[in-house]
């Protein structure tokens, strides 16, 4: 009976036609009849398809490792990305909110009619269970995502770690900070490891495996769920929903605005990558490795 009612009379009845162009005069029933016979049913796309990956596993157990040995020491671990892009204004958010009325808003969602793009990029730490966003104004660039680090560990980081020396990193592998971008590791060393005198450990997730990156499910997702149905109409209304999330877990947000402008598409020579104190990890390299500062203030 399930697969009876896949069929509709519309679909039935185009198919009849399509018979009809061929001098095959049939009646839906008995083309539903058939179908059932040869085992056709309607069916949506099925994600079942994997490009996998044989390290997977492996990187996962890494990662659990390295975590429980900054835990044991009492090291900080964040976990960083970048939310998806907003266009600020008085444009539809998907998602329903209590109201006497509905909130009007455009009909088009035309770039041009906003007041610019809003860029949030996140670092979450999931011991404390806090978080910060730097919503940025300007482009997704590894400058951007290092010197957010940068920004937490000033405010927050050497606050609550006032005797930490290493800071371990969980990253996705792709955008501005993944496993294969040169500035990335660059920005790295000059804004955080080198700016602060810290050892950095940085830890990518495999591709396609974003969504067990703690800050995902743990802080943009509550972020998402907060501002559902409500227009991201300004900065600061972005600011204010951020910075308001809470969860029954007990977590804390801060939201800050950074309006700096970041120029796309720099890159470093050869001569500069080399002179990142640059450590690839024995296990699995291009997802785990070690950045030194270049003089240890320690």
């Amino acid at each position: 009976m399930g697969r009876r009612r896949c069929w509709t009379g519309k679909r039935l009845r185009r198919i009849c036609a399509e018979l009809a162009q061929l001098d095959i005069v049939v009646s839906p029933n008995t083309v539903r009849r058939l179908l059932d016979e040869l085992g056709y049913a309607l069916h949506a796309n099925s994600k079942s398809l994997s490009r996998g990956c044989s390290e997977r596993d492996e990187q996962f157990c890494y990662i659990a490792e390295e975590k429980q040995q900054f835990l044991h020491r009492g090291l900080p671990i964040i976990s960083v990305d970048t939310k998806k892009k907003e266009l600020v204004g008085n444009f539809n958010n998907a998602g329903r909110v209590w109201s006497q009325t509905a909130t009007p808003v455009n009909d088009h969602d035309f770039r041009s009619e906003g007041k610019g793009m809003a860029i949030p990029f996140g670092v979450y730490d999931p011991v404390r269970n806090r978080g910060m966003v730097f919503v940025g104004t300007s482009h997704d660039t590894p400058q951007f995502a290092a010197e957010n680090i940068a920004r937490w560990w000033r405010q927050r980081g050497q606050k609550d770690y006032p005797e930490a020396d290493h800071l371990f990193i969980l990253a996705d592998s792709g955008g501005s900070n993944g496993a294969r971008v040169r500035m990335w590791k660059w920005a790295l060393q000059k804004q955080v490891a080198d700016a602060f005198g810290l050892t950095i450990t940085v830890s990518h997730f495999p591709t396609g495996a974003s969504k067990w990156n703690p800050i995902e499910h743990r802080l943009f997702s509550e972020i998402s769920k907060h501002w559902a149905g409500q227009p991201l109409d300004s900065y600061e209304t972005i600011l204010e929903l951020i910075g308001a999330t809470t969860t029954q877990t007990g977590l804390q947000v801060r939201s800050q605005l950074v309006r700096r402008g970041y120029p796309t598409k720099c890159k470093i020579s050869d001569s500069q990558f080399k002179t990142i104190r640059l450590d690839p990890h024995a296990v699995l390299p291009r997802w785990n490795y070690t950045i030194f500062p270049t003089e240890n203030r320690n």
